[in-house]
């Protein structure tokens, strides 16, 4: 860890240093973070704990140059982070790290009462706007949950999807865009009534389509777009049909 620290603190050097990590900033090196933490979840999908190694390594680097700007504008340095995290995590864990009689269920509890004191005056104080919008829409609707706002079972969620689909076909061109934007919000709604991870479903469904897409391709051997949508169709349901017969 120390080497890494020494390593940031070089390239950031005002004299020595590399140009390009000198003139990174909290703002341009922020989508980097982004990504990393995406690449770090690949990994896992892939089960690839090679790969998982090199990419944790990457998004703690993240980490490492964020602190070093910040002590370098003498706001905070990395044993400050790591010093937060400790005392947020024993925190957060009284029944570990302290009384062991305290229920560990109390964890929301804890977390809820952190926001009060950092001066959160609202439930959805704290969600991230720059999450993907849909791990930030089932983030938002937890938080409305634990207020009670929220459906007791799936027919609330099933008929409201309903709705949006018939409103968006409504819709003229000046509300399209905001009844589109209702029906994603009420279809992660519906899936986490079912007790599922709308980010995580997606990007399986997304990976299974590209998948099934590159498969088509192989099969038409190069000439998939010169098929009509009859052909192409064959095709993919030929490939739903491998992929059942395995």
């Amino acid at each position: 860890m120390q080497r890494l620290l020494a390593i940031m603190a070089r390239l950031r050097d005002p004299v020595t240093g590399c140009e390009w990590d000198r003139a990174q900033s909290f703002g341009t090196i922020a989508p980097y973070t982004i990504e990393e933490a995406y690449e770090v979840a690949d990994a896992i999908e892939r089960g690839d704990h090679d790969d998982l190694r090199g990419e944790l390594g990457d998004l703690l680097l993240q980490v490492v140059f964020h602190a070093r700007i910040a002590e370098e504008a003498g706001l905070f340095d990395f044993t400050a982070v790591a010093r937060a995290i400790s005392d947020k995590m024993e925190a957060r864990h009284p029944h570990i790290f302290g009384d062991a009689a305290t229920d560990h269920t109390a964890w929301e509890v804890l977390k809820a009462a952190e926001r009060r004191q950092a001066g959160a005056t609202s439930t959805m104080d704290g969600v991230a706007r720059a999450l993907p919008a849909l791990l930030r829409a089932d983030k938002l609707q937890r938080r409305a949950a634990r207020d009670g706002f929220d459906w007791p079972d799936t027919a609330g969620p099933r008929a409201k999807v309903v709705e949006e689909m018939q409103e968006l076909a409504e819709a003229g061109p000046a509300s399209m865009e905001e009844e589109a934007g209702d029906l994603l919000f009420a279809a992660v709604n519906l899936v986490r009534a079912y007790g599922v991870d709308a980010e995580q479903a997606l990007r399986r469904a997304n990976d299974k389509f590209e998948r099934r897409y590159r498969a088509m391709e192989t099969m038409a051997a190069g000439g998939f777009a010169d098929l009509d949508l009859e052909g192409q169709e064959a095709l993919w349901q030929a490939v739903k049909a491998g992929e059942r017969a395995t």
